[in-house]
């Protein structure tokens, strides 16, 4: 577990530590808002559209062996990212990177499925969840460190040390556990799922830059949303009328608490991808912090979330894990909407740890509770897929979070510079039509404005930031509502009754 946990632990924290470095990196790589928030949705999109297919490979070869793989993978593409010269390379070797995490993520599930009995899972899930909680919300931490003391490129160069060590954990302390199931690979089915979503996401996230308009050839941003959809829609029925093995079995949609544990958990992927960019751009751009000190502001958050998320794994054993499921999301989307009320140009950074707090609470009750109560009554022969299922809906989430929150900021951005600054000069707003995405709206280069107006121009750009922070953190807030209507429609047992499983040892498999 121990072993496990560790390289779970990386590649989560690499979903939101870009997050802290969005400022860093749009000076360093002289790059645009948009390219950079690409550096996150490319590791989100190639880490969920392999996962239906990855969580067969460890079912056919053994989730030890794809564990390790996608282990070396991760970690050789750290490095790459780190000497990474250019904003073209960083994604590229982020996308890299998202597929080794691809291979890693669905072993996990399926190794905690296989080592621990069905009454001490909810134990074993507290602690999975707890460190998914914990990675998550540390990433701002450890990354505002890393990054004001040595720079952007060592959030990736940390990860090389830590994987060296996982994988030797993992060679010494995993067992080689091989299911030996022969499974064929649905390819139309890999193939339809993964095109149709990078259409989707790359007509969400590129569709401000092309002004929602044509983006060559005479196809539009909507015409390439509509294609994506028309080809997951397609997979829907491939997956339907597959008579083989299709990659995604829908008969486990039959099981409500898993239907609705997949849906919660894209609601989830969904607001702690998306709520980090409005955050750091507030705090960094707006209220001026460093981000060693945006990443300790946050840290209350982390630690409350680290100590409330085991517990609330072995509550989940006792009580109905619906509920705390439904607490963690409600609590969770009532402490963003208390940020989003709270913010203003001149809000002292120290009065917005009670709303840090209750959001670490909500998500603390999350993870643990959302992932027993949704693998809890999947029968043991499809765990291996509906591990990869429950697991490529959180990073879809995560992908579609990335892609609309950087949307909307950016519009909403645009839009509150222009009514903050429609006082000033021509001129002077023809020089901010670029701060939505260039520096994230900071303030551009003044030289050679009187100083009766720069503090005016800096007035009037922080308080269009503000604006569209502002507004923005209602989209993952009110994502999370319907997550928790989602949770609330599952089965109230404790634990779905299941036939007796048989006991195993780990090192030589059922």
């Amino acid at each position: 577990m121990a072993a496990l946990c560790t390289g779970f632990f990386m590649i989560l924290l690499d979903a939101t530590i870009v997050s802290i470095a969005i400022p860093a990196m749009l000076r360093g790589l002289n790059a645009s808002l948009n390219a950079v928030v690409w550096v996150t949705s490319i590791y989100l999109l190639t880490y969920a559209v392999p996962m239906l297919f990855t969580s067969r490979l460890g079912d056919r070869f053994g989730p030890k062996r794809v564990f390790m793989a996608g282990l070396v993978l991760f970690t050789a593409a750290s490095l790459w990212c780190g000497l990474a010269g250019d904003v073209g390379t960083l994604i590229t070797a982020r996308g890299v990177q998202g597929l080794g995490a691809a291979l890693m993520t669905p072993q996990t599930l399926a190794f905690i499925s296989f080592l621990f009995p069905p009454a001490r899972r909810g134990a074993a899930m507290g602690v999975w969840g707890g460190i998914a909680g914990l990675a998550t919300v540390a990433g701002p931490l450890l990354g505002g460190v890393l990054v004001d003391n040595f720079g952007w490129q060592w959030i990736f160069y940390v990860n090389v040390p830590i994987g060296a060590i996982a994988v030797a954990m993992t060679v010494l302390l995993v067992p080689d556990w091989r299911p030996n199931a022969a499974h064929s690979f649905d390819v139309p089915g890999i193939l339809l799922s993964g095109l149709g979503l990078l259409l989707v996401v790359f007509g969400l996230q590129n569709g401000q830059q092309y002004n929602w308009g044509e983006v060559w050839g005479g196809v539009t941003v909507f015409e390439i949303i509509a294609a994506g959809v028309l080809l997951l829609v397609v997979f829907g029925f491939w997956q339907r009328f597959n008579r083989r093995e299709p990659l995604l079995p829908l008969r486990v949609f039959g099981n409500r608490n898993f239907s609705g544990g997949t849906l919660a958990s894209v609601t989830v992927g969904f607001t702690m991808t998306g709520m980090f960019f409005p955050i750091v751009i507030y705090l960094q751009t707006v209220l001026g912090l460093t981000p060693l000190h945006a990443g300790l502001l946050t840290a209350p958050m982390s630690l409350l979330s680290g100590v409330v998320a085991p517990f609330s794994g072995r509550l989940s054993d006792k009580v109905s894990a619906k509920y705390l499921l439904v607490f963690g999301l409600v609590t969770l989307a009532g402490g963003l909407a208390w940020i989003s009320l709270q913010v203003t140009p001149s809000t002292p950074p120290l009065a917005l740890i009670p709303a840090l707090l209750l959001c670490g609470l909500g998500i603390g009750f999350i993870f643990s509770p959302m992932s027993t109560i949704t693998m809890g009554s999947v029968p043991r022969e499809l765990t291996g897929s509906a591990s990869g299922i429950y697991n490529t809906a959180r990073q879809v989430g995560g992908v579609l979070g990335s892609a609309a929150v950087g949307v909307l900021l950016q519009a909403r951005i645009t839009a509150s510079l222009a009514a903050s600054t429609a006082g000033l000069s021509p001129q002077i707003q023809a020089g901010l039509s670029s701060a939505a995405n260039v520096e994230g709206g900071a303030p551009p280069d003044l030289a050679g404005v009187p100083d009766s107006v720069r503090q005016q121009v800096t007035d009037a750009i922080h308080s269009g930031l503000t604006t569209a922070a502002s507004q923005t953190l209602w989209l993952p807030a009110t994502f999370l509502l319907l997550g928790a209507v989602a949770a609330f429609a599952m089965n109230t047992s404790r634990r779905e009754h299941r036939a007796p499983e048989p006991t195993v040892s780990p090192t030589t498999g059922p």
